[in-house]
């Protein structure tokens, strides 16, 4: 067994990987790593900036400008910094979404950001979540997951956390965002979002939240017992 062990999620927008991941990583003593957080930093500074986020060129030319920074608060929890500035709860917007599906579509993007992501999982035990975690980031993390969920249901899920948040939107505005983000996701160049072969699929569209935590945990747990045999 590594020194430390990782743990990579995947799955489509608005599955739950990140809210699942964090408790997980919590009860678990990982270190939780929200990679789409980083994305989603670097598509708001390109729509600060007004760059074309389809144009490849110009996004990269923008990156060594920027200081994009990770970093964990006393509670564990994840915080996302711009140029000095936190930008945790600004990149959750809808429109920050599309704009980080666009940027990452970017192969030389996605390659400029690898280090950051594998540095993290070589420093500590981490659970992961993203778009390509087992089979491109950590491609050799002790247990790979692929968790999912109907469209339908991933729209309802995200629609809630957005009223919660105060952002009014309707049903078929997020549905709509949501499958655009997975044709995107799934039909890029560059690191597609797709099941690694040694994943295990997770399918949470029937079940509540508390449901899909536990049913990740056990997996999670099985495996490190595994590994500790």
């Amino acid at each position: 067994m590594n020194k430390h062990m990782a743990i990579a999620i995947d799955g489509p927008s608005g599955a739950g990987k990140s809210s699942l991941a964090r408790r997980c990583a919590e009860q678990q003593g990982f270190l939780y790593v929200d990679t789409g957080a980083i994305y989603r930093t670097l598509g708001l500074a390109v729509l600060r900036k007004g760059i074309d986020r389809r144009n490849e060129n110009a996004v990269m030319e923008l990156l060594p400008q920027l200081k994009v920074e990770l970093k964990y608060n006393e509670e564990g929890e994840q915080r996302m910094f711009l140029d000095g500035e936190d930008v945790s709860s600004l990149i959750r917007q809808p429109e920050i979404s599309l704009a980080a599906s666009d940027v990452s579509a970017h192969g030389r993007v996605r390659e400029y950001l690898l280090e950051m992501q594998r540095k993290l999982a070589r420093e500590f035990n981490v659970i992961m979540d993203g778009r390509d975690i087992g089979t491109v980031v950590l491609p050799n993390a002790e247990l790979k997951i692929f968790l999912t969920a109907s469209p339908e249901a991933r729209a309802q899920r995200r629609l809630l956390q957005l009223k919660e948040k105060g952002t009014e939107v309707s049903f078929d505005e997020v549905l709509k965002d949501i499958r655009y983000r997975d044709e995107q996701d799934s039909s890029r160049a560059a690191a597609p979002l797709r099941k690694a072969e040694d994943a295990v699929l997770l399918d949470t569209s029937d079940m509540t939240f508390d449901e899909s935590y536990q049913a990740l945990c056990d997996l999670i747990k099985r495996r490190r017992e595994e590994l500790t045999v």
